[in-house]
């Protein structure tokens, strides 16, 4: 079992980690900003978003898409600026989640398909973006999607359905649709959130159960690094995990005290 080591606390609930640049990204949920991990430790504010889930990811000309997932908006963040970019609520008005984005210039956008809190529902959806601002609805029926990752090769997206316990797959066409679709890995008792890539397999994040867990396709364990709080979201970078954690659900009660930190866990193997 891997050691991690708090790198950044107190936060408030670290969500969206990304590995861009050589630094570490992250969102905090509430304090609506996304922020990045400066080689020397500080973290900076890079901007502030309407409303959570907050999830980002980057374009091949180096702009950042950013989702302001209560408002049912997608932003870019372009030259230190924040504008609009596509009006998800006009698509679902249901709270939009992650963005995965690939080297065509294409973003995946899933969305939970119901009103949270509220009764659950296996509802969820996968948007796809094209480069030239084509929309279309690529995968429904979706247990509570969450986070999601593009294979090395761009041909495979997986994406987390928390309620069903499962990583599910699916092909990408030349076109951008979405076929095939199949557990990857079951991940029974576990509540999967964010995930990554990782040396053979896939890490995600399990907020109940308080760790990150590396699967390899199939479900089989490679790897789990435990934390003392729940974990949101997790990436690789440079041979070390980082994951997002903070107490659950305490961290998005107004008067708590902030428990979200930054942990990180070097690897054996760089990925």
């Amino acid at each position: 079992m891997t050691i991690a080591r708090a790198v950044v606390g107190v936060i408030g609930m670290g969500e969206s980690a990304r590995w861009h640049d050589g630094r570490l990204w992250f969102a905090d949920w509430t304090a609506l900003t996304i922020n990045v991990l400066e080689p020397g430790g500080d973290v900076r504010m890079v901007t502030s978003v309407p409303s959570f889930p907050v999830s980002f990811d980057w374009l091949p000309d180096g702009r950042m898409l950013v989702v302001s997932g209560a408002e049912g908006s997608l932003l870019v963040w372009e030259d230190g600026v924040l504008g609009p970019y596509l009006d998800l609520s006009a698509i679902s008005a249901t709270p939009w989640n992650e963005i995965v984005t690939d080297t065509a210039g294409r973003a995946w956008v899933n969305g939970i398909g119901y009103a949270y809190p509220g009764p659950p529902q296996v509802a969820g959806s996968i948007l796809r973006l094209d480069a030239d601002g084509t929309t279309e609805v690529v995968a429904q029926d979706l247990d509570f999607p969450n986070g999601m990752v593009l294979t090395r090769d761009g041909h495979t997206l997986v994406v987390a359905e928390s309620h069903a316990g499962r990583l599910t797959a699916f092909d990408i066409s030349p076109a951008g649709a979405l076929t095939n679709q199949r557990t990857w890995a079951a991940v029974e008792g576990s509540a999967p959130d964010g995930i990554c890539l990782g040396s053979g397999g896939i890490w995600y994040s399990d907020v109940p159960n308080r760790c990150c867990t590396l699967v390899a396709e199939g479900g089989a364990v490679l790897d789990t690094v435990r934390f003392d709080d729940g974990s949101f979201s997790c990436v690789v970078g440079d041979g070390t995990l980082y994951a997002l954690t903070a107490d659950w659900p305490g961290a998005l009660n107004p008067g708590a005290e902030p428990s979200g930190r930054v942990m990180a866990a070097r690897l054996f193997e760089s990925t």
